[in-house]
């Protein structure tokens, strides 16, 4: 009698089992790889660019007819985020699915005008979009870099501006990766700083490329100013996300030349630590950062001895010390504290933080910074320590 019950109720759990009660099939989807956001031309209205994967049969030329592009956009606008989304399936018949998106574009004409967390909430309450999208501001309208860009070896814009995003970011020291949820917990902070990655199209490069390869400063979610492009190297290794690197430097007696000589190191490593330190109500930060590298271009220096190496060491040092300090200085005239000084401050003693905090961009424009650099350039690679040509 035990055994034929228990067989009853397993045979009744199984029947419930079996059945696919809430599926949906594959093709009632559309998958998102990149999303731009900016202002309708009417100033009320969002305006809303989607690039949806295309799935190709076959192969992407079709016979007797026009090749066909592997993505597709769909463009849409209302007064809020949502319901411009929901609109895209009138136009595409599938409902969109976020969970494999790429990168989010954000025009900068909004991005000065609106708190761009009000326009990315939708991204943070829905359960479908991923924390590690990617995150950038466009120059113009963001719409441009999904309608006029052509990817180069990606199957999308959203692919290919991540990757451009990602690269440059670990190989070049001239981007920052921002993933949403990075992005958010910045503007979040008790300064509310952030710096994002900014991508513009390049007039001089055809076919039209769109390179990744400024930085975005943002205040209280609104865009404030473009980082100047010779500033975003110290940049980064102040906010210790220098991966790695091109080092340009000058060779001696070049310095009033039209046409400088330049010698280039490769930056294998790069570590900085801020230390904060306060007296009373007085704050000072202390700026440590040591470089590992390799020598890739000599053209005026010999390396024969354990000196010259030292004295080239010396030469890299004191170049990074003056674009630390340039950066530095640029930064406080702007009172944009991009490096969370506020919010070390804030981690380790919240009480004091809360007597700076009312008037803290005016402390911060005036904080003294000291700056130390230690260089170690120790290979020269294939070549031995001299300059061919010489």
């Amino acid at each position: 009698m035990r055994t034929f019950g228990t067989a009853a109720i397993t045979f009744v759990v199984l029947v419930f089992l079996t059945g696919c009660w809430n599926r949906v099939e594959l093709d009632e989807y559309a998958f998102v790889q990149g999303v731009a956001i900016d202002q309708a031309e009417n100033g009320k209205d969002i305006e809303l660019t989607i690039q949806f994967y295309r799935p190709m049969t076959g192969s992407k030329k079709i016979e007797g007819g026009p090749s066909r592009e592997s993505y597709v956009n769909i463009k849409t606008r209302d007064k809020t985020l949502f319901e411009a989304i929901r609109d895209v399936t009138i136009h595409i018949g599938r409902k969109a699915q976020w969970s494999h998106m790429r990168v989010l574009i954000i025009g900068e004409d909004i991005a000065r005008k609106r708190n761009i967390g009000e326009l990315l909430d939708f991204f943070s309450r829905d359960h479908e979009p991923r924390a590690t999208i990617f995150v950038m501001i466009g120059k113009d309208k963001a719409k441009l870099y999904l309608e006029k860009g052509k990817p180069f070896v990606e199957t999308s814009m959203g692919q290919q501006l991540r990757e451009s995003e990602k690269m440059a970011s670990k190989n070049t020291g001239k981007s920052l990766k921002t993933s949403f949820i990075n992005l958010m917990l910045e503007l979040k902070s008790e300064t509310g700083v952030a710096a994002v990655p900014y991508v513009y199209f390049d007039p001089k490069n055809i076919p039209i490329s769109s390179p990744v390869t400024g930085l975005a400063l943002m205040k209280k979610g609104k865009l404030v100013d473009i980082m100047p492009s010779k500033k975003i190297e110290s940049l980064l290794m102040l906010l210790d996300k220098y991966k790695s690197g091109i080092l340009q430097i000058e060779c001696p007696g070049e310095s009033k030349k039209k046409m400088k000589k330049m010698e280039s190191v490769e930056v294998a490593n790069l570590k900085t630590k801020i230390k904060v330190k306060h007296m009373g109500d007085s704050v000072s930060a202390h700026v440590s950062t040591k470089i590992d590298g390799y020598f890739g271009e000599l053209v005026c220096t010999n390396l024969k001895t354990p000196e010259d190496v030292e004295k080239f060491n010396k030469r890299v040092q004191k170049v990074i010390e003056k674009d630390i300090n340039s950066t530095l200085l640029l930064l406080q005239k702007q009172k944009m504290d991009v490096l969370g000084i506020g919010n070390r401050i804030y981690r380790k003693d919240p009480a004091f933080w809360y007597r700076l905090k009312p008037n803290w961009e005016d402390r911060f424009k005036n904080l003294k910074f000291t700056v130390e650099v230690k260089a170690n350039i120790f290979n020269t690679g294939a070549n031995l320590g001299e300059p061919v040509a010489k």
